[in-house]
């Protein structure tokens, strides 16, 4: 992973404007108050007996760690949040504003900020998906409160 490439991109999340519709970008998705930025993406485990994607989901996590502290540095300790039960609520039929409904299918925990320049949200997670798919580490800016 090049840190540097992730701060950067980050950086330019926090201050780049909204898009005004739900759709891809140029460095992940957006929509109305949102960006989410892939960072990367490991390739799928259709064909792993389990353990090669044990030690990704390992290794994406570490990533996310070490730009959690980079992060720290900046902006101080992150809260660290579960998704669950906002995942739950989503079943049950609650309307979650974006981007935190669509995370919460498949972000279990993320690392957030409130970033004092901006007064954006700036969450970092690992997202998987199903486990035969790719992990991906996701930063997200957004303008909305978490639930």
């Amino acid at each position: 992973m090049d840190i540097a490439r992730c701060l950067a991109t980050i950086d330019l999340l926090c201050t780049r404007d909204f898009p005004a519709e739900h759709g891809r970008t140029d460095v992940g998705t957006g929509g109305p108050g949102y960006l989410v930025a892939e960072l990367r993406t490991s390739r799928d485990f259709w064909d792993d007996d389990g353990t090669e994607r044990e030690a990704t989901e390992e290794q994406y996590e570490a990533e996310r760690d070490g730009l959690t502290e980079r992060l720290t540095d900046r902006w101080g300790p992150p809260h660290r949040i579960s998704l669950a039960s906002t995942l739950e609520r989503c079943m049950d039929g609650e309307d979650i504003p974006e981007p935190w409904a669509s995370l919460s299918a498949h972000v279990p925990d993320v690392h957030l900020w409130r970033s004092p320049d901006t007064a954006r949200w700036m969450a970092l997670g690992v997202s998987q998906w199903d486990k035969e798919l790719p992990f991906q580490l996701l930063a997200v800016v957004t303008e909305t409160d978490p639930p």
